[in-house]
């Protein structure tokens, strides 16, 4: 018997360009971005795209009555059955564009969701997925929705109710929160287990991080030989990936590929997927990756070191940047970038795809998890022997001398590698 796939949906994707938002993106890349999100979706067909200028926004409408009414004649002509706005819609707009239009329509935190809800992998993952979409789902029910009584696919959050169910599905939004929030507790006290687990192997974890499409997982697969989804699509990773990695100068090391991120990302969402980012927290080395071909390489780079910044990493631990995507650039552009990250000291310019440049920051990688050490004294009991193989292992003992209760070791460590051994 034959199987069918999902039918594809018809979408076309707007960016608003608000004159008055000063701290707005430039519009060709931003909707761009917005393309490529709504590609990470595989039931979407993006037939169309266009940057929409907004001298002010309308509260009712988000859109004049002009743009509105032409809009509406182009998804007529185009047959279109989804639009996508990149950028925040209100519930009210949201049912006034969808009533006028007489098409779905999802905002970019809906959007954002529907793509973690589709690659969302671990149990935490899923759960947190399902608690941000019914947050979400419960801002989204206003009245007079009843045209829109049909059934929806995705998370669901796209509908709504009738104006008699709104307090009913509230009291039953809240309901399956506190259910999942009991769920959550319980995946996350065995997580806390795995981690101190973790925190019982020597080798050090090197964390894979960048502004999502950077080319993380593609490096990942090379380094680790792992067959972790890597395509030209954004948000591909959304649950970290960890595997034993032995480098060229014989070290051992956890190397971590971790979900991308991105600009204007709703805080809720970040705060969401901050277990996704768990590996992060207990990185003894951040690598962060970013595509230097790509336009906005700048911008994308101060949004990774922002998250970095507020999950309180990335002042802690040691951190390499790779330019990578070599590959993508040519002559003069290629040249100016390959001598200034020469000239860089924590710089590597690569091609994942390729291999190119990967030997120099492999052997980088192992100097860069060795600084700053210093030295300690530990007095360990007879009944320490784990403990006691855990220094051993992580070839950080220089002096081992047996006393008339236990030993007494000299260690020279990091103190990533001290803050480990305490949780022993």
């Amino acid at each position: 018997m034959l199987e069918h796939a999902s039918p594809i949906t018809r979408a076309w994707v707007l960016h608003p360009d608000l004159k008055t938002d000063h701290g707005r993106r430039a519009a060709g890349p931003a909707l761009e971005e917005a393309i490529s999100l709504a590609a990470a979706l595989p039931d979407l067909e993006v037939v169309g795209a266009d940057v929409v200028r907004l001298p002010r926004i309308h509260p009712g409408m988000l859109f004049g009555k002009g743009k509105i009414e032409e809009l509406k004649g182009v998804f007529k002509a185009a047959e279109v059955e989804l639009v996508l706005i990149d950028g925040p819609v209100t519930p009210v707009q949201q049912r006034n564009l969808e009533k006028a239009w007489g098409v779905k329509l999802l905002d970019r935190t809906g959007l954002i969701l529907e793509i973690f809800s589709d690659r969302a992998r671990t149990s935490e993952g899923v759960l947190q997925v399902e608690m941000a979409a019914l947050s979400y789902q419960r801002t989204r029910l206003v009245r007079a929705w009843t045209h829109l009584e049909r059934q929806r696919g995705g998370l669901g959050f796209v509908g709504g109710p009738g104006e008699t169910q709104i307090e009913a599905d509230r009291r039953a939004i809240d309901e399956q929160l506190n259910r999942l929030r009991k769920q959550l507790a319980k995946v996350v006290k065995t997580r806390e287990l795995h981690r101190a687990s973790r925190a019982k192997v020597p080798f050090p974890i090197v964390a894979l991080v960048g502004y999502t499409n950077a080319g993380k997982s593609t490096l990942f697969n090379r380094l680790t030989g792992a067959d972790v989804l890597a395509k030209d699509m954004l948000f591909a990773t959304l649950d970290p990936t960890m595997r034993k990695i032995v480098l060229p100068t014989g070290d051992e090391v956890i190397m971590s590929d971790t979900v991308g991120f991105i600009s204007d990302l709703p805080t809720e969402l970040v705060a969401a997927f901050r277990a996704t980012l768990e590996e992060v927290l207990d990185a003894d080395l951040i690598v962060h990756v970013r595509d230097i071909s790509h336009p906005q390489t700048e911008e994308q780079a101060l949004d990774v070191m922002t998250i970095l910044q507020s999950l309180g990493v990335a002042e802690e631990a040691p951190l390499i940047e790779v330019w990578n995507k070599i590959d993508l650039l040519e002559g003069d552009a290629r040249d100016a970038t390959l001598t200034q990250a020469a000239r860089m000291d924590d710089l590597y310019a690569i091609s994942a795809v390729t291999g190119e440049g990967l030997e120099p920051l492999l052997a980088a990688i192992p100097e860069k998890l060795k600084d700053p050490r210093s030295t300690a004294t530990l007095h360990l009991g007879f009944s320490d022997g784990r403990k006691r193989a855990w220094l051993f292992e992580a070839g950080i003992v220089t002096d081992d001398v047996q006393t008339a209760d236990g030993y007494q070791m000299t260690v020279f460590w990091t103190d990533l590698q001290k803050e480990r051994f305490g949780r022993l």
